[in-house]
């Protein structure tokens, strides 16, 4: 989800997910309570927010709306995620921290972060209990604790399962919440999510709550894998892009209504368009705002009679101007295309052989050999 969750996406996701409350839902309460769920940044390097780097900070500003402002860190040094989390809570910068142990990128897993890293359970604890430790002691001049959580994957691949020995570290230390992406880093995104072992996650984890991630596409997904596996909550991911309505199905349904969003090409051009001047608002440049939006394009439209030539011309817009000129053309009046809009989205791609630091399944634990490496794979990230 990088560069897909920044702060004008997000605040469409909250926005839609606030239309389905009841009016008798409770409010919001900044700092403590987020009554349509908690919407977190793109996985922030703990080594750049360290450095202070300035596309960093601006990764973690919020928009000043949201309630409960949820950061989610990266890093392989316990250290260095400690100090993070400390500069997040002690200056006020996150009511929430969430440690990404599940991204399947070559360049996080080959320096031993993202999914590969609970293999190293002696790392993994280190850090978990670290960053709770961290955000304890910084919560000590504000009125309630700031909560650490954590998003792992069922490991590396099928013969290194981590995903309950993590849970349970992750218990022990004081994580405030455990949530898998039913899946391996050798799995990527291909496949299907083995929703089984969040039922087993669940069995072994039980005094936290355990949120399930991975083919949440629709609200009924997201009711079919709490029925399934006893799941306290989901995850989702790339179920969003192009759709923030779906948090609009999602609230709905976890509120017992049987609402659904089922936009028509004019809405969904409305949307876009209001997304473009978000980013706008965020990036404070036009042409870098247009040209982050591209990416949404296939997104928003899948499903939608729009013609290749169009989809490709949307894909190269640098302003709004453009923006206007190519959505005008289409066939707004088009209604709401069922279930080609709906189903995968993004890119699924298929297994791949992780990438892994030289000699990491050799054991659990990390020798002297392996530090240095991890020391200066931290080192060498800059820049969020």
């Amino acid at each position: 989800m990088a560069g897909v969750t920044n702060p004008p996406f997000r605040k469409l996701c909250r926005e839609a997910a606030l239309e389905a409350l009841p009016a008798d839902a409770p409010a919001a309460v900044p700092g403590a309570h987020a009554p349509a769920g908690l919407y977190v940044t793109e996985m922030i390097t703990s080594r750049a927010l360290v450095e202070r780097t300035p596309e960093t900070m601006r990764m973690i500003t919020p928009d000043p709306e949201e309630p409960v402002r949820s950061v989610q860190l990266y890093g392989v040094d316990p250290a260095t995620i400690a100090a993070a989390v400390r500069i997040l809570v002690a200056e006020d910068r996150a009511d929430h921290v969430d440690l990404n142990f599940g991204c399947p990128v070559p360049k996080v897993t080959r320096k031993g972060g993202g999914g590969a890293l609970p293999w190293k359970r002696d790392l993994f604890e280190a850090i978990v209990t670290g960053a709770v430790q961290a955000a304890r002691e910084a919560s000590a001049a504000r009125d309630r604790e700031v909560p650490v959580t954590v998003k792992m994957r069922m490991g590396i691949d099928d013969e290194h399962f981590t995903y309950l020995d993590a849970g349970r570290i992750a218990e022990r230390a004081g994580i405030a919440s455990v949530a898998l992406h039913a899946r391996t880093v050798a799995q990527y995104y291909s496949g299907q999510a083995r929703w089984e072992a969040v039922a087993r996650l669940k069995e072994a984890v039980t005094t936290i709550p355990v949120l399930g991630n991975g083919d949440i596409w629709s609200a009924e997904d997201a009711a079919e894998m709490m029925r399934q596996t006893g799941c306290d909550g989901v995850v989702v991911g790339r179920g969003c892009q192009g759709r923030p309505w779906l948090f609009t199905d999602l609230v709905a349904a976890a509120h017992g209504s049987d609402r659904r969003v089922t936009p028509g090409l004019r809405e969904v051009a409305a949307v876009i368009r209001r997304h473009a001047e978000l980013m706008v608002e965020h990036f404070g440049e036009e042409d870098r705002a247009l040209r982050e939006m591209r990416k949404h394009m296939s997104w928003y439209l899948k499903g939608y009679v729009v013609g290749g030539e169009a989809r490709h011309a949307l894909g190269l817009v640098s302003s709004l101007a453009e923006l206007d000129e190519r959505l005008a053309v289409l066939d707004l009046d088009q209604p709401y295309p069922g279930e080609a809009a709906e189903g995968p989205r993004g890119r699924a791609g298929s297994p791949k052989q992780p990438h892994l630091p030289e000699g990491w399944l050799a054991s659990r634990d990390v020798d002297e050999e392996l530090r240095a490496v991890l020391a200066q794979a931290e080192l060498s990230v800059s820049g969020g």
